[in-house]
């Protein structure tokens, strides 16, 4: 039997990703295959390339602020009335922090990768989803497009793109942005790749009140629709483990420990239901 596991969008609460992939690990649970959107993305191309989780979480320690904080000071110009594209980030510093890891592993383009591995992302000049991906499945009755020579810090940056925070990252005719806008959490492309169960992650979204910023409301927004648009892919999936992440926002970077610990948690808190499905 193999197992695959779809890890949503979710920015800096992606770390919980590797939370749940370190307590999976500690209880015996072995992933075959993986996909991830976005954040999702970035714990899912690490795990394929032999990141341990606990590595993984570490990496985000070591790289998140760098990311963030060169992206901080633009993103509260989005709010203002002639704020252009040419002001967001164009999000090279995700390309290049993990071609860097990737070279650690002696690895340059995707299809290098042993572990099946899928990574969502929008063209959105053509308003089509696109998979960044090492192996491409035998049958595609929905023609998806498929892309295996590009470099991994490419894909993870096109997956990556979230609106407002960064531009598109442009590729040939392309122009990619956050594959959660079509695929938040990519059931369907890991099980295309041959899982025969797939655990699908997602996040929770947080409640809105009267103390709540204009973060709180986007995330909020952002989750209500990644929940739409997901519903068909979590109905496919065979266990949908929800992660709580208690109010952590987009770019909030002091609570990445948190955030880990959640993940972890999660799995502990579930673990019993998750056996019975996903133990080969």
């Amino acid at each position: 039997m193999k197992i695959g596991i779809a890890l949503s969008g979710g920015g800096i609460r992606g770390v919980a990703h590797a939370g749940v992939l370190k307590a999976l690990e500690d209880n015996q649970i072995e992933i075959d295959i993986i996909g991830g959107t976005s954040a999702g993305s970035m714990v899912a191309s690490l795990y394929a390339m032999g990141y341990r989780p606990h590595t993984i979480y570490k990496l985000f320690k070591k790289y998140s602020k760098e990311i963030i904080n060169a992206n901080a000071s633009w993103f509260s110009k989005i709010f203002q009335k002639n704020a252009s594209i040419t002001g967001i980030r164009k999000g090279e510093e995700i390309e290049q922090i993990y071609n860097k890891l990737a070279k650690q592993k002696k690895i340059q383009e995707i299809s290098q990768i042993k572990m099946p591995l899928v990574i969502p992302s929008v063209d959105i000049t053509k308003s089509k989803e696109y998979v960044f991906t090492n192996y491409i499945p035998k049958e595609t009755p929905d023609k998806t497009q498929y892309i295996t020579n590009v470099a991994i810090g490419k894909a993870v940056r096109a997956s990556s793109s979230f609106p407002a925070v960064f531009s598109p990252c442009y590729m040939e005719k392309c122009a990619f942005m956050d594959g959660g806008v079509l695929d938040n959490v990519p059931v369907y492309e890991v099980r295309k790749q041959g899982a025969d169960k797939v655990l699908a992650v997602k996040f929770d979204a947080d409640p809105i009140d009267e103390n709540s910023n204009v973060m709180d409301i986007v995330m909020k927004t952002i989750d209500i629709m990644g929940s739409k648009i997901s519903k068909e892919n979590l109905e496919n999936s065979d266990y949908v483990l929800s992660v709580y992440t208690d109010k952590v926002g987009l770019l909030d970077v002091e609570k990445l420990d948190k955030c880990y610990e959640y993940g972890y948690q999660s799995v502990i808190d579930n673990l019993e239901e998750i056996k019975r499905i996903f133990v080969k």
